[in-house]
Order: structure tokens, then sequence, then C-alpha cells
């Protein structure tokens, strides 16, 4: 049949050319490539004291697209609030970043959590005590992975103490429950929002 083929690639697009299901004919003289659609957005989790306060530094951070608050790092499958709390599930207070690399680099976002916490104290932030406060860094893939052990390393420079901040795969996150997404915008007199919170980020100049 004169002008017509077999397409084995279903990425091929015909332009004014019916295709019927399975028989792969397309018109050949008006035939492109589609690329593959990308996914522009990346994830990171991170863990660092109470998650109220790191969703909303992170939620303030451009290029930055969503924070989940969540548990992570631990055994117990799909967790509460006060199991995570007791200590007993391994899991640490975590959030899930989404970010847009074209907007804002993994390494800003690690530079940043560095500023948010203190990496040094292990199982402890301020006032909170536990493992479930860890610091910790879940990565994604490899290249996630040698981004957060280099960001980790020249970190150092900025303690006189050891960093401890755990860096591992991610596993799973479990969002936490609905009562805990959005934590200041939803209780902005809350005590927590008052003496911690809003003093954090009027320390990292992201208060406006």
């Amino acid at each position: 049949m004169q002008g017509k083929g077999i397409c084995h690639n279903p990425d091929w697009l015909c332009e004014n050319t019916l295709r019927y299901p399975g028989d792969g004919i397309c018109n050949l003289s008006a035939m492109w490539h589609l690329p593959p659609m990308k996914d522009s957005s990346e994830t990171i989790v991170l863990g660092g004291g109470c998650f109220w306060c790191l969703e909303a530094i992170f939620e303030r951070m451009e290029g930055v697209t969503e924070v989940v608050s969540g548990y992570a790092g631990g055994t117990t499958i799909d967790p509460s609030y006060e199991e995570v709390c007791s200590g007993e599930t391994g899991h640490a207070e975590v959030v899930q970043i989404h970010f847009n690399p074209g907007e804002v680099s993994l390494p800003e976002l690690l530079g940043l959590f560095w500023q948010a916490h203190n990496p040094t104290t292990r199982d402890r932030q301020g006032a909170d005590v536990g493992s479930q406060y860890r610091s910790i860094i879940l990565y994604q893939d490899d290249n996630q992975k040698r981004s957060c052990l280099e960001s980790r390393s020249s970190a150092q420079s900025e303690f006189s103490d050891p960093i401890v901040t755990e860096i591992a795969p991610l596993a799973v996150f479990y969002p936490a429950e609905t009562r805990h997404q959005n934590y200041l915008k939803r209780n902005p007199s809350a005590p927590y929002c008052s003496f911690v919170i809003n003093p954090k980020l009027r320390k990292l100049g992201l208060d406006s």
C-alpha cells in the first residue's frame, strides 16, 4: 500500500491519519516523534525536629510547590501521631518537599535545612526530645544521595560539633493526619507558633 508502513514505536504520532487499535498503520509522509514528557518536579524528605516548624519554613521557599508533614524512617505501617510520639515506631517527624529543580536546586534546599535546625544534637531539637525528632534526610535516588552527602560534608564547617544527620534511602512516607498539615496557617495563635515557629521564621528572614 503506497505511503503506508508498519509503525512499531508507540511514541510515534501521525498527522491527519487515523490509527486503528492494534494495526500500527500510519502515514509515513507526515510522521514525527514526540519525546516522552518529563516530570519537572522532584521530592526530598527531611526531618529536623517538629514537622510543624519545617513545614512553615520550606513552604516559603521559592520553587517549592508543596510541603506535606508526615512520618518516615521507621518500621510501623501507617503510624498515628501518638504512636510516633511514643518513640516506639522508629519513625521521625518529617516533611516531604515537592520542588521544581528549575527554580530551586536540592543543594539550595539543603542549605536552608542546615540553617533551620541544629544537626549536631542527636534525637533532640530544643525542648523536643526523642528519636522521632532526629535530624534525617531520606533521598530518592543515587543523584540525591550524592548531593546530600556532599551538602552534609560542606555544612560541617559551619558547626563546631560533628553533624549527626542520618542520610538514608526513603522506603515509604506516611502523610500525617489532616490536623498537622498547614499547621501555622490553621493555628496562627497556638503557643508553638508564637514561641517557636514565628521566631525561627524571623531568624531565617522568612517572616514576610
